[in-house]
C-alpha cells in the first residue's frame, strides 16, 4: 500500500497551485496532510473513492491535520490526549485491522526557541501516545515532525545548530521516540544519502538552491522495517514549501 505525507501549507492555498494533479498523480492509498489551516466546511474537495478526516485548530487559519484514506477505517481518534496539547489540530489516528495510521504536525519551537517548553510537553506526550498505540499493533507514524535529526538531514547544520527544528533538546526527542521502537523509513534505506530534503525556505532562493531540510518522515514500528517496500521524496512537485514524502509498506487493512 502506498502512503503520502505532506505539509501543504495552507491547503486552500494549495489547491491553486496544482493540489488536485499531484493528489491524482500520487494515487495513493492514505493521503496525510499538515498544516491545512482550514474548516473542512471552508475547503471545496471533491475526492471520489476517498473518505476525508479532519481534524482543525480552534484558532482560524492555522495548524490543522487531515487523511483521505480509500479505506475504512475501523476507528478514528483525533488529539494526542492531553487537554492542554490539543487546541491546534496536530493529530489524527486511524484504526485499522492490522495497523494504526498517525499524522502529526508537530508544534514548531520558533525563532529563539520561544516555544521550546510547549514543544517539550508535546514530544514526551507523543512518545507516550505512540508507545500505548504500538503495544496493541504496529504503528505507521508521518508528518512534519518539525525536526532535521542528524547533519545529513539538512543543508547547512553548523550554522542552524540550536535553532529551531535543529536544537539539542528537539533532536534529542526525536532520538527518544526513536529508542521507543520506531524506525526512520527513509534513513532505513538510504542511511547514507545525501541532499535529501523535504522543506526549504521562501528565502534567498533555497529550494533552487535545494538548501533544504528533511522534515517531514514516515515512521514505522521496529516490527515493519521489512515490510517497508520503498521510500521517497518527491521534490519535483511544488504547491507548498515542503514538498510530499511517500512510503510503500506490504500491510494489509
Amino acid at each position: 500500500m502506498k502512503f503520502i505525507s505532506w505539509n501543504v501549507n495552507g491547503i486552500r492555498a494549495c489547491l491553486e497551485k496544482g493540489f488536485q494533479d499531484a493528489f491524482a498523480r500520487l494515487d495513493a492509498d492514505f493521503f496525510c496532510l499538515q498544516e491545512t489551516k482550514a474548516l473542512q466546511e471552508q475547503v471545496k474537495l471533491e475526492l471520489p473513492g476517498y473518505r476525508q478526516y479532519w481534524y482543525s485548530a480552534e484558532k482560524k487559519g492555522y495548524s490543522g491535520t487531515a487523511i483521505f484514506t480509500k479505506h475504512a477505517p475501523l476507528s478514528v481518534c483525533y488529539g494526542v490526549g492531553v487537554e492542554e496539547l490539543d487546541h491546534e489540530g496536530r493529530l489524527i489516528t486511524l484504526e485499522y485491522e492490522n495497523f494504526f495510521l498517525v499524522t502529526c504536525y508537530t508544534p514548531n519551537a520558533q525563532d529563539g526557541l520561544k516555544r521550546i517548553d510547549h514543544r517539550m510537553a508535546w514530544e514526551d506526550a507523543f512518545r507516550r501516545y505512540l508507545t500505548e498505540l504500538d503495544q496493541k499493533k504496529p504503528v505507521v507514524i508521518c508528518g512534519d515532525l518539525n525536526v532535521a535529526h542528524n547533519e545529513i538531514d539538512l543543508k547547512n547544520p553548523k550554522t542552524n545548530r540550536g535553532n529551531a527544528g535543529f536544537s539539542d533538546e528537539e533532536r534529542g526527542k526525536f532520538g527518544e521516540l526513536l529508542e521507543a521502537g520506531f524506525t526512520d523509513s527513509f534513513r532505513y534505506l538510504y542511511p547514507d544519502l545525501t541532499g535529501a530534503y523535504s522543506w526549504w525556505s521562501y528565502r534567498a532562493n533555497a529550494r533552487k538552491n535545494n538548501a533544504g531540510w528533511r522534515i517531514d518522515y514516515f515512521l514505522v514500528s521496529d516490527r515493519l522495517q521489512r515490510k517497508i517496500s520503498e521510500a521517497k521524496i518527491h521534490s519535483d512537485i511544488y504547491g507548498s514549501d515542503h514538498c510530499p514524502v511517500e512510503i510503500g509498506l506490504n500491510l494489509e487493512v
